[in-house]
């Protein structure tokens, strides 16, 4: 995939000389990650971007996250316990902040940085709803800041391959789409933050569900105008596994299934598939955009696509901030999800009932 020239959507002033200054806001275990990738990738992407400080209330998160340097040689950046202290002790040394915590701060945490005048990588999902993600929109068209969200799929060359193909038309028209995805989520989060609706907005649907929730309305292009749904909690705090059945205003039919609870089979533990029939082709990726292959009339097997090389969230950022690069996962994709998982929520409470996505 060529990347496509456009414009900044950030009216900061930065060049490709000058690291990018950045802060993590949350230090747990996805954030560790994110870190960790960051500060294992080559020196030309390491010195593009510098760690000014580390945004997290809790001592011990901020230690294992500062180990992180201090392993590769590295001073620890200094800790700011919330965005307030975050927002006053650093202005003017920060470019950027990379959002890591969970849903339910979203929302607040993502409004405070831009409205400071900093870009903004936000981890999935965007808000906990649609009301939050319009909110999030008004907020940063006003303040003419980046919004980037760390959907893998949507980043991926993969997804915006299938998007390309499905939305053009080039496989003919959309007839129906099918995705499903599956975890031993339950197990591995039991007792944390994400099985507490509070602060995760959902279950598995809402957190490893997301990503099929986004894939799918980001290769859709066009609304999901009805849903029906039901979510079942199998005795967990939250919904554990989901069914999700929608129809498109052309009449295209789409289905999920997310299942949370899953025996290991030869170590997998994890996993996905998309499927996208249409007139003239289908096609199959995943929710990650782990693959991408295709199948044409007279076709007796799938053929994989070749596209461009996959680059981490933290290379992605700094593309689509340099004008180097169209956002492939802009705030408009997370509303037209938020849409959505308001409608799931709503259809399931009213026992599976078919309600409108509101648009």
């Amino acid at each position: 995939m060529t990347p496509v020239l456009v414009r900044p959507q950030s009216n900061s002033s930065h060049t490709t000389a000058a690291p990018l200054r950045m802060a993590l806001i949350g230090a747990g275990g996805m954030a560790r990650h994110h870190l960790h990738m960051l500060l294992a990738a080559p020196e030309q992407l390491r010195r593009q971007i510098e760690i000014v400080a580390l945004c997290e209330p809790s001592p011990e998160q901020y230690a294992l996250a500062a180990a992180h340097f201090t392993d590769v040689g590295m001073a620890a950046p200094p800790q700011a316990p919330d965005v307030s202290t975050l927002l006053r002790d650093f202005a003017g040394a920060l470019d950027a902040v990379f959002i890591i915590t969970p849903h339910v701060l979203h929302h607040d945490q993502a409004a405070a940085c831009m409205e400071a005048g900093l870009d903004v990588l936000l981890e999935k999902p965007m808000v906990m709803n649609a009301a939050e993600a319009r909110s999030l929109i008004a907020i940063q068209q006003r303040t003419n800041r980046l919004l980037v969200v760390a959907f893998n799929g949507s980043l991926s060359p993969q997804i915006r391959k299938a998007a390309s193909l499905i939305q053009s038309h080039t496989l003919g028209e959309l007839v129906s789409l099918s995705a499903t995805v599956w975890q031993s989520w339950r197990q591995n989060t039991n007792a944390t933050w994400r099985q507490d609706a509070r602060f995760s907005g959902g279950g598995f649907l809402f957190d490893t569900g997301a990503h099929m929730l986004n894939t799918v309305t980001d290769l859709a292009g066009d609304p999901i105008v009805e849903a029906t749904a039901r979510l079942e909690d199998w005795g967990a705090p939250v919904d554990i596994v989901g069914a999700v059945m929608g129809r498109m205003a052309s009449g295209a039919l789409i289905t999920m299934h997310g299942s949370g609870q899953t025996a290991p089979v030869g170590g997998l533990t994890i996993g996905s598939e998309v499927r996208a029939f249409c007139t003239q082709g289908h096609l199959l990726t995943g929710v990650w955009g782990e693959r991408l292959l295709v199948q044409h009339p007279g076709d007796f097997h799938l053929r994989r696509l070749a596209v461009a090389r996959r680059v981490g969230v933290w290379e992605q950022f700094l593309r689509v901030r340099r004008g180097r690069m169209a956002n492939p996962s802009p705030a408009a994709t997370g509303l037209r999800m938020a849409l959505l998982w308001d409608a799931i929520q709503l259809s399931n409470q009213r026992h599976g009932a078919w309600v409108d996505v509101d648009r």
